[in-house]
């Protein structure tokens, strides 16, 4: 059964680094990038299934790689995650599949992911 890759886009590292680990102990394989150019750059050599966007970074924000990702990639499964819920009423969130709002504990976002990929 071929590996379920899901790219992780957060400019902080320490987050980053939390929900990768969290996925991998999933059984999930998992690649990171720390802003909107590198997750382009890593969709260029490789595919994912699933990829978590933070909405507040430097550069292109979460929303605008998300619209970016989903005309380039239409079956790719798309989660928004922040830490502000009013981006929830932004119509051009709805680029994404989910929406979540930041949490230390990460229950939602894996019971999110796992719903995503059964779609």
């Amino acid at each position: 059964m071929k590996k379920i890759k899901i790219l992780v886009v957060d400019d902080e590292h320490n987050i980053r680094l939390l929900i990768s680990e969290e996925l991998k102990d999933l059984g999930y394989e998992v690649e990171t990038a720390s802003n909107a150019d590198e997750a382009l750059e890593k969709f260029e050599r490789m595919s994912f299934d699933l990829v978590t966007i933070d909405i507040e970074m430097p550069g292109k924000n979460g929303i605008e790689l998300a619209g970016i990702l989903r005309q380039k990639y239409p079956g790719l499964r798309i989660v928004l995650l922040t830490a502000y819920s009013h981006y929830k009423y932004d119509l051009a969130s709805w680029a994404a599949d989910a929406y979540i709002v930041k949490s230390a504990d990460l229950t939602e976002l894996k019971d999110t992911i796992k719903k995503l990929l059964q779609m």
